[in-house]
């Protein structure tokens, strides 16, 4: 599939279509709180879960976070998908559920120890056969992405579509952030730095990592930040916070290097799920160029290019994020009734 550009005639982020809900709150507009979870109890482990309510017979997502985020990470794009578009009589409406990866916001480590992008798959694959919601449209970001291509992979059963958002799938160029984390997954020295790392207050830690993630983090609205900053100190209580973080980290970059059967760009040729790959065109930690390599590999599959934005495009552009989901099953729901119409003629 070719890879597009999601741009009108100046360059700008396309605009979201007509009776659409606004692409992002009013920067004086008080965003709305975390979605409420729970613990779910599946097989020998527990996995924290938010949901977004929604109408009956609506179609089940699962939401999955990157390295070091959390299910908050969606709640903006869970709101937007969890609810029609104002001024219109029919559109996808989802029901919306997102995990916190063991070791990972509220989800307690796992009791294996084992923080690898296998075991992080296992664990959503889980989830979803406790959770009965099947198949799933499976949304995910960054690390998320290379665990969901995973899933996909494996167990196609449990996936009706597959979105992944900036996703972290093998890539050896140099770019100065992702060699940052390749250095803290090294053994011996991620803890060091983490440690060093943790001597700065929250409220710095935190503006760094907006720094890293958002195209313009001097538009993060300021409960949003107070959020983060809560969060960040909340796991400085933890005792195994470094620990998945650098695990995960670590195996992350294992992956890049893996070739042949056990790549990850080999399971993405083996997902049969339609997918939608969305990568920020100033994105510091994924290098955006991927799309061309994702248009590839991906048996059916659209690929854009969100201009003006970061690593974290459901966060900064959710309302863009939530029009270019909806388009992708509007049209992966055409496709799918297209083949079954063909089968029966």
């Amino acid at each position: 599939m070719s890879v597009l550009r999601a741009t009108d005639d100046q360059g700008s982020p396309d605009p979201v279509p007509q009776g659409a809900v606004s692409s992002e709150p009013a920067p004086e507009s008080e965003p709305i709180a975390p979605w409420p979870g729970h613990l779910v109890d599946v097989p020998g482990r527990q996995i924290f879960v938010r949901h977004a309510p929604a109408a009956d017979g609506t179609e089940p997502a699962l939401f999955i976070h990157g390295l070091g985020g959390s299910s908050t990470n969606w709640t903006d794009l869970m709101d937007l998908l969890s609810r029609p578009l104002e001024g219109t009589e029919r559109a996808m409406v989802l029901a919306c559920s997102a995990l916190d990866l063991p070791g990972f916001g509220y989800s307690p480590p796992p009791a294996s120890g084992g923080y690898t992008i296998s075991a992080h798959a296992a664990a959503v694959i889980e989830l979803i056969e406790v959770s009965g919601a099947v198949p799933t449209h499976l949304i995910a970001n960054s690390m998320g992405g290379a665990v969901s291509t995973r899933v996909a992979a494996v167990r196609p059963d449990l996936v009706r579509t597959l979105t992944l958002i900036s996703p972290a799938l093998p890539d050896l160029r140099p770019r100065l952030l992702p060699m940052r984390l390749a250095l803290a997954a090294m053994p011996g020295v991620g803890p060091a730095m983490l440690d060093w790392f943790r001597r700065y207050p929250a409220e710095a830690r935190t503006d760094r990592a907006l720094r890293d993630v958002y195209s313009k983090p001097s538009a993060v609205h300021p409960s949003r930040r107070r959020e983060e900053i809560a969060e960040v100190t909340r796991r400085d209580s933890l005792i195994y916070a470094n620990q998945a973080l650098v695990q995960s980290a670590r195996s992350l970059v294992k992956e890049y290097f893996k070739v042949g059967r056990r790549s990850l760009w080999r399971d993405a040729g083996k997902v049969s799920a339609p997918a939608l790959i969305l990568h920020g065109s100033n994105d510091r930690l994924v290098n955006p160029v991927m799309a061309g390599k994702a248009a590839r590999a991906f048996s059916t599959a659209r690929v854009m290019i969100l201009p003006g934005v970061g690593h974290v495009a459901m966060m900064e552009r959710p309302g863009v994020v939530a029009s270019e989901i909806r388009g992708f099953l509007e049209w992966a729901d055409s496709d799918r009734a297209a083949e079954s119409a063909a089968r029966q003629g």
